[in-house]
């Protein structure tokens, strides 16, 4: 979490990344979760959980009384980028996990997701610029960028 102009880069897979920015207070933060949900008496590396990754991020927020309404949440990633032969079209893969874990955080934490780019079997380099809550999105094909 950062009110300093940063740019932030990441780059996911399966794993999801959510972007929280107040546009109000020029406060933002950024998550980078490589699996949906934290088991019990694992919050010590609670920062690989999409779950954990969100609560940690809207309290954070919610010390500095920034209203949930003005948190401007956008989310990425999540995508099957394994290949699995015989897998079932509906199979659930990690990155579907991921992406389901993350819109149900978002839902039970009253937040609202102004835009989001997840899903498919391409990863996703994203650039995160905190002080204007933009994202800047490249997509990975084959070890490259497109």
């Amino acid at each position: 979490m950062t009110g300093d102009p940063t740019l932030v880069t990441t780059v996911l897979g399966s794993c999801v990344s959510l972007t929280f920015f107040a546009r109000s207070r020029g406060i933002s933060g950024i998550c980078h979760a490589m699996l949906p949900e934290t088991t019990p008496g694992d919050w010590e590396s609670a920062f690989r959980f999409v779950d954990a990754s969100v609560v940690h991020l809207i309290e954070r927020f919610d010390r500095l009384g920034i209203p949930r309404r003005q948190i401007e949440v956008k989310l990425f990633g999540g995508a099957d980028v394994l290949a699995m032969p015989g897998r079932r079209p509906e199979a659930q893969t990690v990155g579907r996990k991921n992406i389901a874990a993350a819109k149900m955080a978002i839902v039970r934490e009253r937040l609202v997701l102004q835009a989001a780019d997840v899903g498919g079997t391409t990863g996703r380099k994203l650039f995160f610029v905190t002080h204007t809550g933009e994202v800047l999105l490249k997509k990975l094909e084959k070890g490259g960028i497109t």
